[in-house]
């Protein structure tokens, strides 16, 4: 059984719908490339998946647990065997370790120099005392990153997480999110990097209109969806 599984997933912004009849697995340990031009719904799917918006219709099982149907209650301890990283990420106005540290807080976990080690690997390692405010856009979604990977999330939800990142710091935060992967987390990586894409992802879902357009490997479904609809590559992919 697939570690999440969305089924016929709609969702309607008062006639106006963002997504239509998503349907999609994801294993443990598997990156899923999520692609599609601006507006094509990944942002609304991975919100919903998260829980922190509601479905029109459909459903959404994760780890077993018909988690649509659950109260809110029971959504806080779901939503904590998972994490998300946002495509413009909001620090607290505290230091760096107070950011990073925060996930273990809420669950009564001790910090064992789990955050430093973490800051060191995303290339951050002298920032613990730093003022979070004071942060540039791609440190900021460096520490978010750090913030979500530290609570050891079963799915890791990423929007964007590169959009602010310089080729090489891309390229270390790609080898991150390989390395949770490897460790049997679930990865659904939003991005409109067909390069990064390709690289990290294991399968890929294009979403235009709010609809599925294709779905499977990654290298063989952006190759078919580049051939079979150029404009829509184009606006993902403009080189």
């Amino acid at each position: 059984m697939a570690l999440l599984e969305v089924q016929g997933l709609s969702k309607d912004y008062g006639g106006s719908e963002a997504l239509k009849d998503v349907s999609l697995p994801v294993d443990g340990g598997e990156v899923l490339g999520l692609v599609g031009p601006t507006g094509s719904g990944k942002t609304t799917l991975l919100r919903l998946i998260n829980l922190l918006e509601r479905p029109t219709a459909g459903s959404i099982t994760f780890g077993g647990l018909k988690i649509t149907e659950c109260s809110e209650k029971e959504n806080v301890a779901i939503r904590r065997r998972m994490a998300m990283v946002f495509q413009k990420p909001v620090m607290f106005s505290s230091s760096v370790y107070s950011n990073v540290s925060y996930g273990l807080k809420i669950r009564g976990i001790k910090d064992k120099g789990e955050v430093e080690a973490v800051l060191k690997e995303i290339g951050l390692g002298s920032y613990v005392h730093r003022e979070a405010p004071t942060l540039s856009g791609g440190e900021a979604q460096r520490v978010a990153l750090a913030r979500a990977i530290i609570t050891k999330p079963e799915l890791l939800l990423m929007d964007e997480p590169t959009a602010n990142l310089d080729p090489k710091m891309a390229e270390i935060i790609g080898d991150l999110i390989l390395r949770q992967a490897e460790e049997g987390v679930a990865v659904i990586l939003a991005t409109h990097d067909m390069g990064q894409c390709l690289r990290l992802s294991d399968r890929v879902v294009v979403l235009v209109n709010g609809r599925v357009s294709a779905s499977g490997r990654s290298e063989e479904v952006l190759g078919l969806w580049k051939r079979s609809n150029p404009d829509d590559f184009r606006a993902v992919a403009p080189w």
